[in-house]
């Protein structure tokens, strides 16, 4: 396959050679780091939870690591270059951490350790395909395909093998959660935006919803306020100011002047 990559961004250099420095560590001094950094499904929900960090930087042979770096190059280096070095690692850690999660909820007992950055690589691929969707990308330098099938295709094969071989010796739902660790990562800022979003139009409906019985308390008070003005000055009209009580003439003057000013801020 071939992406879009002429040469190694930043972050995805640094990737390349912590991979390959561990590889070669584990060759020189013959070491199996499996069972101590690798993902152990049953060590993991028993307190190793570094696991879930550190199996990503392990792999099973040359061809595993030559193939993920690979990946990595073609696909890492364009979204780093698109993101940023920062943003980019912190896809490719949420993805790879996010896989081995997944991997583990999925085999809780299970002793056997998984290795490699295969996780974090097909997050790395879906990002790619919703990122440059129509890129086209050549199977065996060859056979053109867009991305965003590429991404579906490979999705489905690994929903495929997860399901139908669930006991196989590669770790399909890894590479499932880093797909979908993936997408909810990209998707969490679309979402935030919505949230915010309802909320702001709620607390403007809260508002309207405010103004409008305030509006409303108000007209009723100007009503009533009328209201005893008019019976008051009924009487005036009808007996005389002389029949209206200190008490009467005193809300008549209070009622009118609450009436202008209510008049006033209209």
């Amino acid at each position: 396959m071939l992406g879009m990559a002429p040469g190694l961004s930043p972050m995805v250099k640094r990737l390349v050679i912590i991979n390959a420095i561990v590889f070669f560590i584990g060759m020189i001094f013959q070491a199996n780091l499996s069972y101590a950094f690798g993902l152990v499904p049953v060590r993991f929900w028993h307190g190793w939870i570094w696991q879930a960090f550190t199996y990503m930087f392990l792999h099973g042979g040359f061809g595993h690591i030559f193939f993920n770096m690979l990946v990595l190059w073609m696909f890492g280096t364009p979204l780093e270059y698109t993101w940023g070095s920062r943003k980019f690692l912190t896809f490719y850690l949420i993805c790879g951490v996010g896989a081995g999660i997944l991997n583990a909820l999925v085999t809780p007992g299970s002793p056997i350790p998984v290795v490699g950055a295969s996780g974090a690589i097909y997050g790395l691929l879906l990002a790619f395909g919703m990122l440059f969707p129509n890129q086209l990308i050549y199977i065996y330098f060859l056979f053109p395909i867009r991305a965003k099938f590429l991404v579906i295709i490979f999705g489905g094969i690994e929903l495929f093998m997860a399901f139908s071989n669930p006991h196989s010796h590669v770790a399909h739902f890894a590479h499932l959660g880093g797909m979908l660790f993936g997408y909810l990562y990209l998707k969490k800022d679309l979402w935030l935006l919505r949230i915010k979003s309802r909320t702001r139009n709620v607390k403007d409906s809260h508002t309207r919803a405010k103004h409008l019985k305030v509006v409303f308390d108000r007209e009723q008070e100007m009503d009533r306020l009328q209201q005893e003005i008019d019976d008051l000055l009924d009487k005036i009209n009808r007996d005389g100011i002389e029949s209206l009580s200190g008490e009467e003439i005193h809300r008549l003057k209070t009622a009118s002047q609450k009436l202008k000013e209510w008049q006033q801020r209209m």
